[in-house]
């Protein structure tokens, strides 16, 4: 029996990500028996959006692929980006006038493996089609390509992260939720087959708040008032995703396998 050990980061955030990300990363392919690795960068350029500087990051450190979500739009320079390359996605229930695909595939080990990102609509301001109806459409596409297929949620709901993993089920080798950064602690092989969790979590400083200063955000609770948010730098810090096995000739998920790791030594940042 062939499998392929796929790991999946939660959002890195900024800088304080990917340092972390890159200190780490090599240890962790070579503990896990890595075959491949999907990153979620959405917020990996200061903390929102995304830049080809940044997916040069990426490249270098050997990753795959990287999903993305609400703020892929926010760094401007990365529109470009998208007209001649394809490790890059966006979420699919977009407009399809917007640049780029929801849909990617990469070769692993001789097999063919495709990724689908699609964004959540529950509380999320965009106006977006349906998430489950894109993941459905792209799913019935990928399956004629190959067996192993994995879905990043972006989402803001645990319900409709969990619905999109049970309305797949069976259907793909896994359902991953981003976009909380913090991980949830319901990893699970589903009984049709695909592993799932809530949320992935995130690469970033642990006391803060989803990886950014403190400051801004209570006093947007307290006041209402528009805040700038800042990346934080402090340690300690948190990397956390998941490693998901599967059969590369069913594409069922043999096990899912949580990673949340704390590094107490400073980035210096």
């Amino acid at each position: 029996m062939n499998t392929l050990r796929i790991l999946l980061v939660g959002d890195l955030v900024g800088k304080t990500g990917r340092l972390l990300f890159a200190r780490h990363i090599d240890e962790i392919r070579n503990s896990y028996r890595i075959d491949a690795t999907i990153v979620n960068g959405e917020n990996s350029s200061r903390g929102k959006g995304i830049t080809p500087r940044v997916m040069e990051f990426f490249q270098e450190h050997n990753v795959d692929l990287v999903t993305s979500g609400n703020h892929i739009w926010d760094k401007r320079d990365i529109l470009p980006y998208f007209e001649d390359h394809d490790d890059l996605l966006r979420p699919a229930n977009y407009s399809d006038d917007c640049p780029g695909k929801g849909i990617g595939y990469f070769e692993c080990k001789g097999f063919t493996v495709a990724v689908i990102n699609v964004i959540g609509r529950v509380f999320m301001r965009q106006q977006v089609a349906c998430p489950f109806k894109a993941a459905e459409s792209l799913v019935n596409e990928a399956s004629k390509k190959t067996p192993l297929i994995l879905v990043d949620m972006h989402a803001e709901t645990t319900a409709e992260k969990l619905g999109l993993g049970y309305f797949l089920e069976g259907k793909v080798s896994g359902v991953v939720g981003t976009h909380t950064h913090v991980q949830t602690n319901d990893a699970r092989v589903l009984p049709g087959g695909t592993a799932y969790i809530t949320d992935l979590g995130m690469g970033g400083s642990l006391n803060s708040m989803i990886g950014v200063k403190k400051d801004a955000p209570l006093h947007n609770f307290l006041t209402q008032m528009p805040v700038r948010h800042e990346v934080d730098t402090e340690p300690p810090y948190v990397l956390s995703g998941v490693v998901i096995e599967i059969d590369t000739e069913t594409g069922k998920a043999h096990s899912i396998e949580t990673i949340y790791k704390i590094d107490t030594e400073d980035l210096g940042i």
